[in-house]
Formats: C-alpha cells, sequence, structure tokens
C-alpha cells in the first residue's frame, strides 16, 4: 500500500493532466469548455481514481458531457500513465461534483431565512415590550423592595 503522500501527489497529477488534455487535447464537442475538473482522488493501492468534474451548463449539456468524458476515459488513462510513470495507471473514474448543486441548495436556503426574518421585522416593527423595554431587576429596585414588608406597608 502507497502512503498517503504519494497517493495525494499523483492524484494531483491525474487532475493537471485530465485537465489540460481537455483543453487542448480531446476534439469531443461535448467537452467544450464548460467542463472544470475541481478534484482528484486516489485510493491507497494507487488502483483507482476518482476525477470529480462541473459542467457550466443545463441538464441536457451535463449529461452530454458525461458522455463524452466516458468515451474519452480511455486516451486519458493512457496519457495519465505517460505522465505518470507509474508501474500501474489508475483506472479513471467520472463523478459529477455535487458542490455547485449544493451550494445552490445553501444560498436558496439563505434566501428563505432572510424573507423570514424580513417578514419578522416587519411584524415586530410597532410592537412593544410585554415587561417593560428593561426586564432585569436592578440594585436600586432591590433596596426598594428591602424596605417595604409583605404588606406593602413601609417597614419600621
Amino acid at each position: 500500500m502507497a502512503d498517503n503522500a504519494r497517493a495525494k501527489r499523483l492524484a494531483d497529477l491525474i487532475r493537471e493532466v485530465v485537465a489540460q488534455k481537455l483543453q487542448r487535447g480531446i476534439k469531443d464537442p461535448r467537452l467544450g469548455s464548460n467542463v472544470t475538473i475541481t478534484d482528484t482522488r486516489v485510493t491507497g493501492d494507487l488502483r483507482e481514481a476518482t476525477v470529480f468534474y462541473t459542467v457550466y451548463g443545463d441538464d441536457e449539456e451535463r449529461k452530454a458531457a458525461a458522455a463524452g468524458l466516458e468515451s474519452a476515459k480511455g486516451i486519458l488513462r493512457s496519457e495519465v500513465g505517460r505522465a505518470a510513470g507509474v508501474k500501474f495507471t489508475p483506472t479513471l473514474t467520472f463523478v459529477a461534483d455535487a458542490l455547485p448543486d449544493t451550494a445552490r441548495n445553501i444560498e436558496d436556503l439563505l434566501d428563505k431565512a432572510r424573507q423570514s426574518d424580513a417578514k419578522v421585522r416587519e411584524a415586530s416593527a410597532g410592537a412593544s415590550y410585554a415587561g417593560g423595554a428593561d426586564p432585569y431587576r436592578k440594585p436600586a429596585d432591590d433596596e426598594a423592595d428591602e424596605t417595604t414588608d409583605t404588606d406593602g406597608d413601609a417597614a419600621e
């Protein structure tokens, strides 16, 4: 089993080689400039590599890019093997990165929270405090309580 530093170096190399090859070497129109390689992970035995990518566009473009990556997998793997110079070139698996969808979902949730906060602010605009502006007891209030007994009469 390889050490983590070697797997990390190989993952970085794979990411760079695949990104450069997609940019300059692959002539597939489905893999235009809208495909971005975001991350690469290699297993500890250096046999399998997972390449995460994003596609800027609609669902149809994402499906086309996924098909294009699958068809270019062999060319990309041979290019990685040539650049890496390892005994066994890792198999490449392309996975669509969920980061943009997750970020979009978080932004939607934050927008809903902002709208809810705005509604609460509007509802409380003319409201007043239930127990006064400052509900906490102060030392001056404690002294006034000590001078009166339980009947409300002043202590002698």
